[in-house]
């Protein structure tokens, strides 16, 4: 299936020159949706995931129903002060700043196989901080799997000893 059918592209948002990609309205189609799943879980299938782990939020919509179907765990990853309990914090440079993300310090346990799912590749950025946290918490990365990969901003070359598949490439 091209997913790419089903993306929505809106020009000029959120500012100009800007073409964003909207993945609500493949979201929305319960067949397209369920594809789109069962490809991402195909590729990991023989990996023998224990958790699937997704940054907020568009990774809680595509990773919670991948490691559904893998018979995984799913750990959310948080913008600061959003998790109850007690976490581990990971700051990072964007283009245009800072940012950070959490995760429960409790979340991994050392050995767990873990693929980690977002909507979107860009940067690397977001993937990259997540790595860094599974990894701390003793967890060991097997895979990246995005619906969308923006293959102009080169987040692959950053992310490069890892397994990566994306379903959507621009």
């Amino acid at each position: 299936m091209n997913f790419k059918d089903n993306i929505r592209i809106i020009p000029d948002f959120p500012e100009p020159g800007i073409r964003f990609k909207d993945i609500t309205t493949l979201l929305k189609d319960g067949a397209v949706f369920h594809q789109a799943i069962d490809a991402l879980c195909a590729a990991y299938a023989e990996e023998q995931i224990d958790l699937v782990v997704g940054p907020e939020a568009r990774g809680f919509a595509v990773g919670a129903p991948v490691a559904y179907r893998l018979g995984a765990g799913f750990v959310p990853v948080r913008k600061p002060g959003k998790l109850p309990a007690e976490t581990l914090r990971y700051e990072y440079t964007l283009e245009y700043g800072k940012d950070a993300l959490e995760i429960h310090r409790d979340a991994i346990i050392p050995g767990q196989r873990v693929l980690i799912v977002d909507d979107l590749l860009a940067t690397g950025g977001t993937t990259e901080a997540t790595i860094r946290m599974v990894e701390q918490l003793g967890g060991k990365v097997v895979g990246l799997a995005f619906l969308i990969e923006l293959s102009y901003l080169n987040g692959r070359n950053r992310l490069k000893d890892y397994r990566i598949v994306s379903l959507a490439v621009y």
